[in-house]
């Protein structure tokens, strides 16, 4: 049985209760049109561009590329004098009898596992001080942008660096520029 216009005057149907929510919600949909805009400043800044261009930046790149470098060449010396160990062992095998042949094949082999536990060990410390200096780095490029977007008035600054969130951004909301300058000047 269907109820006539008169019959419904005064009472609430589901889709006009759904719609009145939406409204007074705030909701935005499709068949409403109802658009909410935001009102707020935005920047992005490039935090690798920043590590890459300021002073303390590339001192930092040097540190790590010497500190890498270092120990490369401590495990180049060490290669160097197993491959030496290998080739005296190759050459000395037809001479050797089969109990000193084992033996030297078992100190080669004792030297590789150092070797290797060794290449481990740097390969680490290089990992964790690459860690430690962009994390110290990173904390230092937070409050120079913070600062940055607070003379600015801006209300967030979202990391576009490669990787980030940033999908898609106006070129005009790029503050690494400003970021960069500040940064050398505080970390000179």
């Amino acid at each position: 049985m269907s109820l006539g216009w008169s019959e419904q005057k005064g009472r609430w149907t589901a889709s006009t209760a759904l719609v009145a929510a939406l409204v007074v919600t705030g909701c935005a949909s499709p068949w409403l049109k109802v658009e909410r805009r935001i009102d707020g400043r935005i920047g992005v800044v490039d935090t690798q561009r920043v590590f890459e261009r300021t002073n303390a930046g590339k001192k930092a790149k040097e540190n790590l590329l010497s500190f890498s470098k270092g120990r490369q060449a401590l495990m180049e010396l060490e290669e160097k004098e197993l491959r030496r160990l290998e080739e005296d062992l190759m050459k000395q095998s037809s001479v050797l009898s089969p109990s000193a042949r084992r033996e030297r094949e078992e100190q080669f082999r004792r030297r590789l596992q150092d070797y290797q536990q060794k290449v481990a060990e740097l390969n680490r410390e290089v990992q964790e001080k690459q860690k430690d200096v962009l994390e110290a780095f990173r904390e230092k490029v937070e409050l120079v942008t913070a600062k940055v977007g607070k003379r600015l008035g801006l209300q967030i600054i979202v990391d576009k660096s490669k990787g980030g969130p940033t999908l898609y951004h106006d070129e005009t909301l790029d503050i690494s520029g400003l970021v960069i300058e500040e940064f050398d000047q505080e970390y000179p």
